[in-house]
């Protein structure tokens, strides 16, 4: 079996006295789409931080193509070389942005610091079609874009170094539902053109079930069900699993029930 392209292994975390991320491990293989979902508190956007590299695993272990992403690089072709291997794009488009700046130098600089002597302005071009904004989009400030348009830009910008792994940490969370489905649709078309990885840190079990193949379910720090999607949502095993399932809004919904089994968990 071929090399997975992210490989998570046995990952701890503790924050004073809450084990944020207690033994966490999952494989992601290459132009795969694993979601880890959760309830706030669930540990799983402190395992994509320490994926990424913003955050410091106490124990475990993060490869990506078979090198660790542990200990501390050495010099700064080193620290570029580990952020094109993962990149994150996150919540908020307008934060992770610079208002300041243009979308076209955002991804100037961006290739300025990672491929110095490529062609910038053809690449930008490139990235821009990708993620469907278009030249025109290239001078305008991100308050100019909508919260979809910005989205597209941090995507651009997160492609642009040609990353293995893209974490997306809530990444459609903050957009309307038409616009969510636009991304999510946006998503998988660079998905099957590129070949890369997603790691999607979700909530929503409905993006989960859209645009992962296999799915991480995490409570407290530890990983409680793991599995193809479709196996884990359609016939979940684990009592925690089977709540987040309920808990999602629909007719003949009690929320006074779900508030129950919660406490009762």
């Amino acid at each position: 079996m071929a090399e997975p392209v992210l490989r998570v292994s046995g990952l701890h975390r503790t924050f004073g006295s809450v084990r944020a991320v207690d033994d966490v491990s999952f494989d992601l293989d290459a132009s795969a789409s694993l979601g880890i979902v959760g309830e706030s508190g669930s540990g799983k956007t402190t395992t994509a931080r320490i994926v990424v590299g913003l955050e410091k695993a106490d124990a475990g272990e993060v490869l990506v193509h078979g090198r660790s992403r542990g200990g501390r690089a050495k010099g700064k072709a080193e620290r570029l070389a580990r952020a094109r291997e993962v990149q994150m794009v996150f919540q908020d488009p307008y934060l992770s942005l610079d208002p300041r700046t243009s979308v076209e130098a955002v991804l100037r600089e961006t290739l300025r610091l990672h491929f110095p002597d490529d062609d910038h302005p053809a690449r930008i071009r490139e990235l821009l079609d990708q993620v469907g904004l278009g030249t025109r989009a290239a001078e305008a400030l991100p308050r100019r874009l909508s919260g979809g348009q910005r989205q597209r830009v941090a995507i651009a910008r997160a492609l642009a170094v040609r990353p293995a792994v893209l974490v997306l940490d809530e990444a459609v969370a903050a957009l309307d539902v038409s616009v969510q489905a636009q991304v999510l649709n946006l998503l998988a078309d660079i998905r099957e053109e590129t070949g890369i990885a997603y790691l999607f840190i979700t909530h929503d079990l409905g993006v989960v079930r859209c645009v992962t193949d296999q799915v991480v379910v995490m409570r407290g720090g530890r990983i409680v069900e793991s599995g193809p999607t479709a196996h884990v949502l359609d016939s979940p095993e684990h009592a925690y699993t089977r709540l987040l399932l309920e808990s999602v809004p629909r007719p003949g919904w009690d929320p006074d029930r779900i508030a129950a089994a919660r406490r009762a968990l």
